[in-house]
């Protein structure tokens, strides 16, 4: 029967502790453990049998920061390893991954088109925004392609053609070049191509200003 030999606290992490087993570095552990399962130096214990444990302990405690996080809003696969990764192993957030994609509860695909719903029909950003945000949401380069491929093309121009109205109310009274080109930064601010900007600018300006 193997004997703790050591039990040696984390110098960047309190909350962490180093098993040793018969003089030897054998995992490492959340310090709540030690005291939940009431390890002690020079008691002998069953190595695989605290290895499963503590494999079990941390799967059950990543599985709920998971959907802990995940209660709160939906996130990509991308975040929630980032959110664990400070806490658990690779083995362990794996685990958790498969674990969440088997019940739906994290879809990089589905969540990365009702973001572009939701930029598009709320915020009226146009496709550049849009793709920033999932970037930065932790969406794949490929699953971005595919969900901005289905983009309304007709619904990013009435939101350009919305916006530069709103835009051009309140800055109506400069000078005609001026007010072009404030009107271009607002949109490309906003996400917009060049050709979805020029369409715009024209139909506004020729609305606005015919007669």
């Amino acid at each position: 029967m193997s004997k703790i030999s050591n039990i040696e606290v984390q110098k960047n992490n309190k909350n962490r502790a180093n098993l040793f087993v018969d003089g030897e570095y054998l995992i490492s552990l959340d310090i709540s453990l030690v005291y939940k399962m009431k390890l002690k130096v020079n008691d002998e214990i069953d190595r695989q049998k605290l290895v499963d444990i503590i494999k079990l302990d941390n799967f059950e405690k990543a599985k709920i920061k998971a959907l802990d996080s995940l209660s709160r809003s939906n996130k990509s696969e991308k975040k929630i390893i980032e959110k664990l990764s400070d806490s658990f192993d690779e083995e362990t957030i794996d685990r958790v991954i498969e674990f969440l994609k088997s019940y739906s509860f994290i879809d990089d695909e589905k969540y990365a088109k009702m973001l572009v719903r939701d930029d598009q029909n709320v915020k009226r950003v146009g496709k550049n925004r849009i793709k920033q945000n999932l970037y930065s949401k932790g969406i794949s380069s490929d699953e971005i392609v595919n969900a901005v491929s289905g983009i309304d093309e007709e619904l990013e121009l009435e939101n350009a053609i919305y916006l530069a109205e709103k835009k051009y109310k309140k800055i109506s009274g400069e000078e005609y070049i001026k007010v072009k080109n404030k009107i271009f930064q607002h949109l490309a601010y906003k996400g917009f191509d060049y050709d979805v900007i020029k369409t715009a600018i024209d139909r506004v300006l020729e609305k606005n200003l015919k007669g």
